[in-house]
């Protein structure tokens, strides 16, 4: 099936879909949860040879994002549970007003319609984003990167068939066939066939998304995130949740990126850091982080001095870009010059400057005395996400089921005429 081919199914089945009452939408969803753990060895089986493929070409974290195993499964078909069990968000009166001439106007949440969604590398964005859709009473149409196709081309037929078994259109989710950029650029400009478009990826996806989508489109994904050491913190509490922000998932858009400390700590703090996140991850045979240090941060710990474009990279690997400032105010401007409103973190018992920096820092999550790691739908309460909006119309943040809808007015009256 072709792209168009695919698009012109997906828009006959958005009726179909967007008509099924919440109960059937969750039987749905509960089958593709079992459909997936049932065909867990053809997963696997596709999964080893996308990763047979990618090996050489891809670093170790990237193919951590691309593995597949039983666990990891298991925990996909229990997130599409988890999304089952969420109120319906369909047909929910958002606002009731009556009118002196005797209307009653209702706001009721609708569905979007045909969502798209480009993404690289991470087959569970399949499963998740399959289920926030048909939750939502969303079809959905996915276009992985040709590194997880295979991968990815399992999943979707465990998910389709699951649709199928509880009466739904197979139609309502479909994977590109097509990996090259042809395929990417015509679900850009499906203009009429596509409602909305939501890239997850690196920072080339999104941007040649913004720059070229002719349908709605939202901004998402990538994280320069920042963690801010002050001078009023506790340093154990920073030191683990900078550990935590920067290794326990460097590859995801969640993972710090920049570190700042405030100058009156730094002395203390950073030979800390270089024990905990370099000397000690060392001697546990774990990657070491590469600390990436400006002069200030040079002059009191050993690491690779910092190029310009350092504090604006995403390295979605073992590697801290590291800046010593003089005041919160400093660390509050340099993350409004580098940060790309992702998720931004102040760690002070400082209450008066956490609640100016959360009141400042124009991020989509921001922080105080915990990791940036928590930027994510299951954590939030949302089941799972369909990407982390880094814009501010419609959807800001994780995207769960009510950023899935729109919303329309539903007038009644008793023959009123204007």
């Amino acid at each position: 099936m072709t792209t168009h081919e695919m698009l012109l199914a997906a828009q006959e089945a958005k009726r179909p879909l967007a008509a099924a009452g919440p109960d059937r939408r969750s039987a749905a969803l509960l089958a593709m949860a079992d459909s997936l753990v049932a065909r867990a060895a053809d997963i696997l089986a596709a999964n080893r040879l996308d990763m047979d493929a990618a090996r050489g070409t891809m670093s170790d974290v990237m193919l951590d994002r691309l593995l597949l195993d039983e666990a990891r499964i298991a925990a996909m078909a229990d997130g599409v549970r988890q999304v089952a069990a969420l109120p319906d968000p369909v047909g929910r009166v958002l606002r009731h007003v009556e009118r002196p001439n005797g209307l009653v106007i209702e706001r009721v949440s609708v569905p979007m319609g045909v969502v798209a969604i480009i993404y690289e590398s991470r087959p569970n964005v399949t499963s998740d984003a399959a289920a926030l859709a048909i939750k939502s009473g969303n079809v959905c149409v996915l276009r992985g990167g040709k590194e997880a196709w295979r991968t990815c081309n399992a999943v979707t037929e465990a998910l389709r068939a699951g649709l199928v078994s509880a009466g739904l259109p197979e139609t309502a989710v479909g994977l590109v066939q097509d990996t090259s950029r042809a395929s990417a650029t015509e679900l850009m400009t499906a203009s009429g066939l596509v409602d909305l478009l939501i890239p997850r990826g690196g920072a080339g996806l999104i941007r040649a998304c913004v720059e070229n989508a002719t349908v709605p489109c939202i901004q998402t994904g990538t994280g320069i995130c920042h963690i801010y050491v002050d001078k009023a913190a506790d340093l154990k509490k920073a030191l683990a949740i900078v550990e935590n922000a920067k290794t326990s998932r460097p590859s995801v858009c969640n993972a710090e990126e920049v570190l700042l400390v405030h100058r009156a700590v730094a002395d203390r703090f950073l030979p800390m850091l270089k024990k905990r996140l370099v000397d000690e991850r060392q001697a546990a045979g774990e990657p070491p982080v590469e600390l990436r240090l400006d002069e200030s941060a040079a002059a009191i710990i050993p690491g690779t001095p910092a190029a310009e474009r350092d504090f604006d990279t995403e390295f979605l690997d073992y590697i801290l870009a590291v800046a010593v400032v003089p005041d919160g105010d400093a660390a509050m401007a340099h993350i409004a010059a580098h940060s790309t409103g992702h998720s931004d973190a102040i760690i002070t018992q400082d209450e008066a400057l956490a609640a100016r920096f959360a009141a400042n820092v124009d991020s989509a999550a921001v922080y105080v005395n915990a990791s940036t790691r928590f930027t994510d739908g299951g954590e939030f309460g949302l089941g799972c996400e369909m990407g982390i909006s880094t814009q501010k119309l419609h959807a800001r943040g994780p995207m769960g089921l009510e950023e899935l809808c729109s919303y329309k007015y539903v007038i009644r009256g008793d023959g009123q005429i204007r």
